[in-house]
């Protein structure tokens, strides 16, 4: 008899070995930090497998850590499972490791140990950015395996059923799976995709870039942002582009390039210096100072709690001088609600060893999850019918 026809506006479901484990990347050395963040947050998962710039976690290694884990995440979380973990990149499902001496025989054992036959996307990346090998050629290999266009875009859509390979070394990879759906969750092993332009000041740009996509904030023409520590205008540049008016903190002068932009203007001075009434008609108030996170902090309190002043977000990027500082982000992070502004944090995969922290005052932040609702049920949409028109068609998805 002829298959029956699948039913088009359904997403692609979950394999059925959903994998005991969960794989989470992050940037080498932040191994610890990452672990420190889920016993606060997830003490119930054991840890497995800790390699650098990745470690797994065992969801219940018996009936008793079942129950644990029951308890607070559930013992068999969601598809789109993500956890506020800080420093993770990707969390995913995992089926373990398949080991050969070439492509074609990992291929063939990555096939076996995954056994499900159908997704919406594959993404191939590697443990660590140093590892000397090749990962087109897998995915190439992977999206012909599993009958998809080699055009198939890298960075999925939300709600699609992405197939996970991790090389972990040249003759190593890891195999698992999970459901696209946060900004992050689309990009391969959660490393921002974009890239540095040639015609931008600085690398802060890109910082500034990732932070937007990652929480999804929507700058408003026409706004007002004022950068502490704006020097040579990288963050700056990227807050113009998005049609802000911008003023830039630094004694040190910004690159002529933005100081000639008419929408710019510099003030000659340390943050400290700046009469507190000036920062007042603010909508945001932006920060990447190399200096100790402590200072930072202050420099924004003083700002932020003054009289008048009511900027509806911050965006600040707190150094990390030693890992060990991780310690205190709760405390940090508390601080900014004690400010009357609700958090998020995450280390950016375009930053160094530092945390990138957006924080909005309840009614902004009321209009932003409104408006990453509205996105993503747009995004989730044009995915299901994307998929429908493929398989309607008998084409790779694309």
């Amino acid at each position: 008899m002829p298959r029956a026809a699948p039913n088009v506006c359904q997403p692609i479901p979950a394999p059925k070995n959903r994998g005991d484990f969960l794989l989470v990347s992050c940037q080498g050395g932040a191994e610890a930090a990452l672990c420190r963040r889920q016993q606060e947050i997830l003490p119930a998962l054991a840890k497995g497998a800790w390699r650098r710039g990745l470690v797994t976690f065992r969801l219940a290694a018996d009936a008793k850590s079942a129950a644990q884990a029951a308890a607070s995440v559930g013992f068999d979380p969601p598809d789109n499972f993500f956890p506020d973990l800080i420093f993770a990149r990707a969390v995913i499902r995992s089926f373990g490791q398949v080991v050969g001496a070439s492509d074609e025989e990992r291929i063939e054992k990555l096939r076996l140990l995954a056994g499900h036959s159908t997704w919406d996307n594959v993404h191939v990346w590697h443990r660590d950015p140093r590892t000397n090998a090749a990962s087109q050629p897998v995915r190439c290999h992977l999206l012909k395996l599993y009958e998809k266009s080699a055009a198939l875009p890298a960075v999925a859509q939300p709600g699609d059923l992405v197939l996970d390979c991790v090389i972990d070394s040249i003759d190593r990879w890891w195999v698992g799976w999970h459901r696209a759906d946060t900004p992050s969750s689309c990009w391969p092993g959660g490393v921002y995709p974009g890239v540095l332009p040639e015609d931008k000041v600085s690398r802060a740009w890109l910082k500034l870039d990732e932070a937007l996509a990652t929480f999804a904030v929507a700058l408003e023409r026409g706004n007002r942002a004022c950068e502490l520590g704006a020097a040579p205008g990288g963050a700056c540049q990227r807050l113009l582009e998005a049609g802000l008016m911008v003023v830039g903190i630094d004694p040190a002068l910004v690159a002529d390039a933005i100081a000639a932009d008419p929408r710019f203007e510099q003030w000659r001075m340390r943050a400290r210096d700046v009469r507190i009434r000036m920062f007042r008609g603010f909508d945001w108030i932006v920060t990447d100072m190399n200096i100790d996170p402590k200072s930072t902090l202050e420099s924004i309190e003083r700002i932020v709690t003054a009289p008048g002043v009511r900027p509806a977000g911050i965006i600040a990027t707190l150094k990390l001088p030693e890992w060990s500082r991780s310690d205190s982000l709760p405390a940090w992070l508390a601080l900014f609600r004690t400010w009357g502004f609700q958090p998020q944090a995450r280390q950016l995969s375009s930053g160094g060893r530092e945390v990138c922290v957006v924080a909005l005052r309840d009614a902004a932040r009321r209009k932003s999850t409104a408006r990453q609702k509205k996105s993503r049920q747009k995004n989730a949409q044009q995915s299901v019918v994307r998929r429908a028109r493929n398989r309607a068609t008998h084409q790779p998805d694309q």
